[in-house]
């Protein structure tokens, strides 16, 4: 069997995965991505999923000299409108509030992933392998792992699982996850609107769950529209024009009548949540480490500040000399905990009361709207959290800058 020894793996070429990979372009030593789509010559099926960056995910693909290239086809969020339908609760955030060009940004997946896919193939000590992770052991001196793909074997001081298929290499590792299901469904697709309003983003709670809209520019908007898991298949299959009579009637008119939708598709809504996420040597980012609910749009942010993070300690002098330690892996640990906790709670505390229909809930959540809307500190802090611009942001100063 070949063995080959690297001293940073990651598992997955993902978004989480390509992103740590592209900061530690600078890292002094030998780093290797294994996933199985590198081994894929045709084109991926067009992904109609798009991703709301915000303005901390900016600052980290500026650090990383790629920001010029994704605002290439990334459109701008630069008002966010959240409302209750049947309620007057309403709140608004506007971008020069807070002297920024944009509150966020929105990009298509498809072209996300291929500009780091082109970044990741011209990174010189990045070693892009067509391979799927099957099994984890100890190496016998105790300093590295092996790391076993099929027929063959790997050796690495640092494993980073970023794979989305997180249960089965997670648990060779000892790490145990826990699933909650939302009983929904998201469904996914691009639409035409009559009246566009160009950089508004629209965040509709319903009796079925959030409705987003997310401009990709023109007259183009990317939909989330959450559902019980019984509407799902009727969504999808129905017509087009009659799915877009059921989404006009779930989010109204603010962009006038929906003209036409692209391809449909659908993903089930669960928080999945690792109870911890490092072991020896090992740690978990992205999907791997835990999937959120897409309400106000945090899954991707949120693991984009966890690759952050790692990349900053593995690029200090502690991290050069011995990327696995358990010290630094550790400290990961701790700087995360506070973040990833306080995101995930947050998300599901919209889930859950935006989701109740007990009337004094009802009332208390739409009075929240209201003061949020009009008491700026309140709205500050909230949009600052959103941004993903907190005290203790990690998005600056990575050494992955080509």
């Amino acid at each position: 069997m070949n063995q080959r020894s690297y001293d940073i793996l990651i598992a997955g070429g993902g978004m989480a995965g390509a992103s740590l990979a592209l900061a530690l372009r600078g890292y002094r030593g030998r780093i290797a991505v294994l996933d199985q789509q590198f081994a894929t010559q045709a084109p991926a099926p067009l992904d109609v999923r798009s991703t709301a960056l915000n303005a901390g995910s900016r600052r980290f693909f500026e650090s990383l000299g790629l920001w010029q290239r994704v605002s290439e086809f990334a459109a701008p969020i630069r008002h966010i409108h959240v409302s209750d339908r049947g309620h007057f609760g309403a709140a608004r955030l506007h971008a020069e509030e807070y002297a920024l060009s944009a509150l966020g940004y929105v990009a298509e997946n498809h072209h996300l992933h291929a500009l780091l896919a082109e970044s990741l193939a011209a990174a010189d000590n990045i070693a892009s392998v067509d391979a799927t992770v099957t099994g984890v052991g100890d190496d016998d001196s105790g300093d590295s792992l092996k790391v076993f793909a099929g027929d063959r074997a790997f050796q690495t001081r640092l494993l980073v699982v970023a794979a989305g298929a997180r249960a089965a290499l997670a648990a060779r590792l000892g790490l145990r996850s826990r699933e909650r299901s939302y009983a929904q469904a998201a469904i996914v697709a691009n639409v035409m609107v009559a009246r566009p309003r160009e950089g508004v983003a629209f965040e509709r709670f319903t009796e079925t769950g959030p409705v987003a809209l997310l401009p990709l520019g023109d007259a183009r908007y990317a939909v989330v529209m959450t559902v019980a898991e019984a509407q799902r298949d009727t969504l999808l299959r129905c017509s087009d024009c009659d799915f877009l009579q059921r989404l006009q009637a779930a989010f109204g008119w603010r962009l006038g009548r929906f003209k036409r939708v692209g391809q449909r598709a659908a993903f089930p809504l669960s928080l999945v949540q690792t109870q911890c996420q490092i072991a020896r040597r090992s740690v978990l980012v992205g999907n791997a480490a835990r999937t959120l609910h897409p309400v106000a749009g945090q899954g991707l942010n949120l693991a984009l500040r966890d690759v952050a993070e790692l990349a900053r300690l593995l690029h200090s002098e502690r991290g050069m000399r011995d990327p696995g330690c358990a010290a630094l892996l550790e400290e990961f640990a701790v700087r995360r905990r506070a973040d990833q906790r306080s995101t995930t709670a947050t998300t599901d505390l919209l889930v859950k009361t935006f989701g109740s229909r007990f009337a004094p809930v009802v009332v208390a959540r739409n009075a929240g709207l209201i003061a949020m809307d009009l008491l700026p500190p309140l709205r500050h802090w909230f949009a600052r959290r959103s941004m993903g611009l907190g005290a203790r942001s990690p998005m600056t100063g990575l050494g992955g800058t080509p």
